[in-house]
């Protein structure tokens, strides 16, 4: 049934089309005269746009060796089976690198990793993006008119995927820097690159979304530039381009299950990496704020759970001892709403805003408190690159399991109580948490609880045995939302859970 109802589409757009351009039955003398077509308007052409950038944008190539890269191996740990659609830096099908890269997991033949990049001043500073240099012995920068240079690495940061070049000439065609904080999904952009080795390749489209978020590739502190400008693999590292010229933004990534173009594409925005060049020419790294804090996204059945009035804001779920915000007076549970002001609607929203803050700096949080509203000063520190997420852990189930297989709460949880051994291994203080030998209900195994978990909090009320957890549990009603703090591995994160209408344990 699919090819009739393709060609009946055929059939109705070509009729569509044909009825759209059917002139007036003409006069005898208007027959003899040729009309000339009359151009499409409102459409925009960018060739003098292309004829002034086209010479600022370079084709970057990579030599790689036998040096293990952080992409190579981040692409062994982040299978497709793991994530069904996931946000690929160009690699090929099956998360295979580019010819000549290094394979997954390690040391391979030396080759060469191609991307493009574009230069920022014409004294021979050029950007592209970290992972198209990440790992490689020596990199080289090809101009448009063919002459080519090893370039050194300034610096390279691979939280905002900006890597800084420098080559050794002068008398550059330098590229104009925009303003990517005006940008409005709708307006028109322009990608210049190398797909597939095509040099200095033009690709058109429309700004589809900005301040989109990364959940697969951590880096929670870019606001990615969401594009349907077609980006492929060699693309890494190229502007965006706004219809003036500037730029706008460094194509970095796009969202497939295949390694090839999809119709979505994603840039960092120039703001987010110059912020981040001005950083490399000063030390060759870049510092970022940190709070301390882990954040959890708010949805309805959160909200409903907590009393909010809606799900707008970042829901803390654990606050680093010794941190920032412990010394502030943050507490798991508080949902951060505003920062200095300015709206946070979503958990992705407040990492960009605190990683483009310097340490030290001094910021005012908006946050609900028992859904109470309440204002939080702090100071915040330099980010730790050793508490950035890596590569996406799976732990299994952990703690003894109960004797008892009967449950004294609405929930159905058979808690059991864990001793000194059981909290050090699981990262807890003394007296924290109770842990879950069984889920009998059925509710609580549909909002995803497993044996194996900790419960925390039930609320905002700690508990430490399972006395506590079935007496905490004791008041929850049908058409009543529980929240439970849970621990699992090494994550820490709520759940909801929704009690039905009747209870649904299956003892």
């Amino acid at each position: 049934m699919k090819a009739p109802l393709q060609a009946a589409v055929l059939i109705a757009l070509t009729a569509a089309a044909t009825t759209a351009v059917v002139l007036p039955v003409a006069t005898a003398q208007q027959s003899t005269q040729s009309t000339a077509p009359t151009p499409v308007a409102g459409l925009p052409d960018f060739t003098q746009l292309v004829e002034q950038v086209g010479p600022g944008v370079v084709n970057v190539v990579a030599e790689i060796g036998s040096k293990p890269s952080s992409r190579s191996t981040r692409a062994a740990q982040a299978p497709d089976d793991d994530i069904p659609e996931i946000f690929r830096r160009f690699f090929g099908p099956d998360d295979m690198p580019f010819p000549g890269q290094q394979g997954p997991g390690g040391a391979g033949p030396r080759g060469e990793s191609m991307g493009s990049g574009f230069i920022i001043s014409s004294d021979g500073y050029v950007l592209t993006n970290h992972h198209v240099i990440d790992g490689a012995d020596e990199v080289k920068v090809k101009l448009s008119d063919g002459r080519e240079f090893t370039a050194k690495v300034v610096g390279s940061d691979e939280q905002s995927d900006v890597a800084l070049l420098k080559i050794a000439t002068t008398g550059l065609p330098a590229l104009r820097i925009g303003d990517s904080k005006a940008l409005k999904p709708g307006q028109w952009a322009v990608a210049i690159g190398s797909p597939f080795g095509l040099d200095h390749s033009v690709t058109a489209g429309i700004i589809s979304a900005v301040g989109r978020s990364n959940p697969y590739a951590q880096q929670q502190y870019v606001p990615f530039i969401q594009t349907d400008v077609a980006i492929n693999q060699g693309n890494s590292g190229g502007p965006l381009l706004n219809t003036r010229g500037e730029v706008i933004g460094i194509n970095s990534q796009i969202f497939s299950n295949s390694g090839g173009y999809m119709g979505v594409s994603f840039a960092i925005p120039i703001d987010t990496a110059m912020g981040a060049v001005k950083q490399l020419k000063a030390s060759g790294k870049v510092s970022r704020g940190m709070i301390g804090v882990a954040l959890q996204a708010l949805d309805a059945e959160k909200a409903k759970g907590f009393g909010l009035p809606d799900a707008r804001g970042a829901l803390i779920s654990d606050v680093t001892p010794g941190s920032a915000g412990e010394k502030a007076g943050l507490q798991v549970g508080d949902v951060v709403r505003s920062i200095d002001g300015t709206e946070i609607r979503q958990s992705s929203d407040l990492p960009p805003i605190i990683g483009a803050m310097a340490p030290g700096t001094r910021v005012t949080l908006g946050i609900l408190r028992d859904g109470k509203p309440k204002q939080v000063d702090v100071t915040l520190e330099e980010l730790d690159a050793s508490l950035l997420p890596g590569a996406s852990q799976q732990p299994g189930p952990r703690g003894p399991q109960a004797p008892s297989t009967k449950s004294a709460n609405p929930l159905g949880l058979v808690g059991q109580d864990l001793d000194a051994d059981d909290r050090r291994q699981a990262g807890l203080k003394p007296g924290e948490g109770v842990g879950i030998a069984r889920v009998n209900g059925v509710a609580a195994r549909e909002a995803g609880l497993q044996p194996g978990d900790i419960v925390l909090r039930v609320g905002n009320e700690p508990v430490a045995s399972v006395q506590a957890l079935d007496r905490a549990l004791a008041g929850a009603r049908p058409g009543q939302t529980v929240m439970l703090l849970i621990r699992r591995g090494s994550s820490t994160a709520f759940l909801a859970v929704p009690l039905g209408a009747s209870d649904d344990s299956d003892e």
